[in-house]
């Protein structure tokens, strides 16, 4: 094999183990420590309650809670109780679901029965971070609960961002749900 092409090769292995290496820090420096906060929980709730958020309350989860909030989102929720604040008819919630590995922290407000806004607060996960913009929130805004705990409307997905948009649909069910048992009780 002539020089030039045994060099190339071996050049080729360096660059190739080297980018390997990089791909395999980013990916290990991608698994930890990502958080990206878009916007403060304190922040949230001031925008809902135009600066001035109520004292927040707590929701004890009885055994039916427990079992329908199993049924949205597929798993429970590991709390005996949730906080949330309310003025009126409006409650807001600052809940979290996993996205694939990692809890998307998000402000929903309920308004009457039908979500009045949702906004990822925290975002720790590598992909999937596109939930986050108006284009895809927006689509929430209106919807209600029906008698079989799912929204009254089809959400569009996001390629790419399959378990992020799940998650917030959970959210939003379960924040309409809990927006129901404390305003009209059990």
């Amino acid at each position: 094999m002539p020089a030039s092409a045994s060099s190339f090769r071996s050049g080729l292995r360096r660059v190739l183990g080297a980018l390997a290496a990089a791909a395999f820090a980013g990916a290990a420096a991608g698994d930890e420590g990502i958080e990206d906060v878009y916007l403060a929980p304190e922040a949230f709730l001031a925008e809902v309650f135009d600066g001035a958020p109520p004292k927040a309350a707590k929701l004890w989860l009885a055994a039916s809670h427990r079992d329908a909030i199993e049924e949205i989102l597929g798993h429970g929720l590991g709390v005996l109780r949730v906080g949330y604040w309310r003025a009126g008819e409006r409650t807001a919630w600052i809940l979290e679901e996993i996205g694939k590995v990692k809890p998307i922290t998000t402000g929903l407000a309920v308004d009457g029965g039908a979500i009045e806004r949702i906004r990822v607060l925290i975002y720790r996960e590598s992909r999937g971070w596109e939930v986050r913009h108006d284009f895809f929130t927006a689509q929430f805004v209106g919807a209600r609960l029906d008698d079989r705990l799912r929204l009254d409307r089809g959400i569009d997905g996001i390629s790419g961002a399959t378990l992020s948009v799940r998650a917030l649909t959970a959210l939003a069910r379960l924040a309409l749900y809990l927006h129901r048992t404390v305003v009209d009780g059990p």
